[in-house]
C-alpha cells in the first residue's frame, strides 16, 4: 500500500494559520491534496493535524484525517519523520501496512503530481530509501560570506576566493515539496539527507520557501505568472 501523509499543526507562529489561508484562491494545504489526488500513486491521502478546523478544510478537499494528531507531537520542535512514523504506526495498527509513503508539505503550493509521480520511480529504481526534491542554489555556496560583528565580512571557504565560479561545484539544497520513503525508513527513523536517499531535480522558479509575509507575496506573485495561459506550458514542463 502507497499513502500519503501530509503534516498540518494548527500553531503556526511566522504565519498565523499559514496551513489554511488563502493562497491564490485556494487554502494552502488545497495544493498540496490536489496533487496527492492527480498523482494517482496513493491508496489513503492522509492529513495527520491535531487542530479541528484544518481537518475540516482537508476533509473537504479530498483527504482524509481518521485520527487527531497527539499534541506532544505537534509543537514547535516536532520533526517531520516523527510525524510520518506516527502515522505508519496507526496504519500498522489497523491492519494497514504501508510500503511506500510520501510527506508532503501542506505549504508546497508549487508541488506537482508529475514530480510526485517522478520521485517514486526514481526511489524505485534506484532502490534508495528516500527520495526527495531538490534544487540548485543560484550562485556557488563556496563564496558565501559572513558578517562580523565588527560589521565586516569574511568568506566561509577563503581557499576558494581565487576559483572561478564555473570550476566550482553546484550545491543543491531541499527543496521543501515531498519526501518519498519506503515505510521501514520512516520507522527507524533514518536520515533522509544521507547517502541512502535519491534526489528528484527541480528548477528553481517551482521552489519558493513560505516563511515570512514577504515570501507569501513572492510566492503568490510567482504561482500566477508560472500559470498565466501561455507561459505555464513553457514554464512548467
Amino acid at each position: 500500500m502507497r499513502v500519503a501523509v501530509i503534516p498540518a499543526r494548527g500553531g503556526s507562529k511566522r504565519i498565523p494559520r499559514k496551513n489554511i489561508k488563502l493562497f491564490c484562491g485556494k487554502p494552502m494545504i488545497a495544493w498540496s491534496i490536489a496533487a496527492a489526488v492527480e498523482s494517482n500513486c496513493f491508496d489513503r491521502i492522509i492529513v495527520s493535524t491535531d487542530d479541528e478546523e484544518i481537518a475540516d478544510v482537508a476533509k473537504h478537499h479530498g483527504a482524509e484525517v481518521p485520527f487527531v494528531r497527539p499534541s506532544e507531537l505537534a509543537d514547535d520542535h516536532t520533526g517531520t519523520i516523527a510525524v510520518v512514523r506516527h502515522t505508519v504506526h496507526w496504519l500498522n495498527a489497523i491492519g494497514q501496512t504501508p510500503i511506500q509513503v510520501c510527506c508532503i508539505y501542506a505549504t508546497a503550493p508549487f508541488v506537482r503530481a508529475a514530480d510526485i509521480r517522478r520521485g517514486l520511480n526514481i526511489m524505485v529504481s534506484a532502490d534508495s530509501d528516500y527520495a526527495f526534491s531538490v534544487t540548485s542554489y543560484p550562485f556557488p555556496i563556496q563564496r558565501a560570506l559572513r558578517i562580523t560583528n565588527r560589521g565586516r565580512v569574511e568568506m566561509f571557504s577563503p581557499e576558494c576566493f581565487n576559483i572561478r565560479s564555473q570550476d566550482m561545484e553546484e550545491a543543491y539544497h531541499d527543496a521543501g515539496q515531498f519526501y518519498w520513503g519506503r515505510a521501514t525508513a520512516w520507522l527507524t527513523g533514518e536520515i533522509i539527507f544521507g547517502p541512502n536517499a535519491a534526489v528528484v531535480r527541480l528548477p528553481r522558479y517551482r521552489v519558493q520557501d513560505i516563511d515570512t509575509a514577504e515570501d507569501w507575496q513572492m510566492a503568490e506573485y510567482l504561482f500566477r505568472v508560472v500559470n498565466t495561459e501561455g507561459v505555464s506550458q513553457q514554464l512548467w514542463s
